[in-house]
């Protein structure tokens, strides 16, 4: 029985040791895992305060590209409503005149008449309106394409008399604007033109042209590669309108700028009620 006693006292010290070294690692289990349920919640607290800061510097890089956006509108019109200034001579002149507007004297070659196509007619209060829209006017026809000589430069130069519908492309069409007298044109400088994505090549045998390649044109028709758009007031009546250069630029900054820091607002309320009310959502 003493044995038996003094078998039952160790056990129940063992036991007593055992369920102590248990309860300790208990506690440790908890506390590290309190600590890394902490140590998350704080690694996402911060992490997710990324989503609102990213979308506040996104609206503000679209509150700054809108500022130079709108000072490049203003440029362009300024340089395509300016008096218009002599044409100089030399090519290399030309390429830093873009949309500057110049004006020339001299008479059209309308034997070699180059067709941009299709084109639809220029209308800047629509296109403003309707800048970066799908929507079309539905008219479709072509840019004429004209060697144009001026006589106090002796050169020959591009001019794009301007838009015609589809059945006025041919020229026996429109007899009464292809005038052979000399004339006066003012017009907006343009620069060669690359090839857009989903813009068929140009077809230079059927006279076909999608976009502005001056090299090409002025090889096919011996002018020099200057290029202008020629203005409304220049237009020949029964002939092509002019005003048909293009100045619209897409401006949607405004909807971006909404957008971003709608985006900070929502989320910043939403880090807000989480992480510092502690609303549970």
């Amino acid at each position: 029985n003493v044995i038996n006693i003094k078998r039952t006292f160790f056990l129940d010290r063992i036991i007593k040791r055992s369920d102590g070294r248990c309860l300790d690692f208990q506690r440790l289990c908890s506390s590290a895992a309190a600590k890394a349920v902490k140590s998350e919640d704080s690694f996402l607290k911060w992490f997710l305060l990324l989503i609102p800061v990213t979308t506040f510097g996104l609206g503000t890089w679209q509150v700054k590209r809108r500022e130079w956006k709108l000072g490049l509108i203003n440029e362009l019109h300024r340089l395509t409503t300016a008096e218009p200034i002599p044409l100089p001579p030399d090519p290399l002149e030309v390429n830093e005149l873009e949309y500057r507007r110049v004006k020339v004297r001299g008479h059209y070659d309308h034997s070699k008449e180059l067709y941009v196509m299709p084109r639809s007619p220029v209308n800047p209060e629509k296109e403003a309106r309707e800048a970066g829209s799908l929507s079309s006017s539905g008219e479709i026809g072509a840019n004429v394409i004209t060697p144009f000589h001026c006589t106090d430069l002796g050169t020959t130069i591009l001019v794009n008399r301007g838009y015609v519908p589809k059945q006025k492309v041919r020229p026996e069409t429109r007899m009464k604007g292809q005038v052979e007298d000399e004339v006066d044109v003012v017009g907006v400088v343009r620069l060669t033109e690359s090839r857009k994505p989903f813009v068929p090549n140009n077809d230079v045998n059927r006279n076909r042209w999608h976009y502005r390649d001056l090299e090409a044109m002025a090889s096919v028709t011996g002018a020099a590669p200057i290029f202008i758009d020629a203005d409304f007031e220049s237009t020949i009546p029964g002939g092509p309108v002019g005003g048909q250069t293009r100045v619209t630029l897409r401006n949607e900054h405004m909807q971006y700028i909404i957008t971003w820091y709608g985006l900070c607002a929502a989320t910043s309320y939403m880090w807000w009620a989480k992480f510092i009310k502690k609303i549970k959502m």
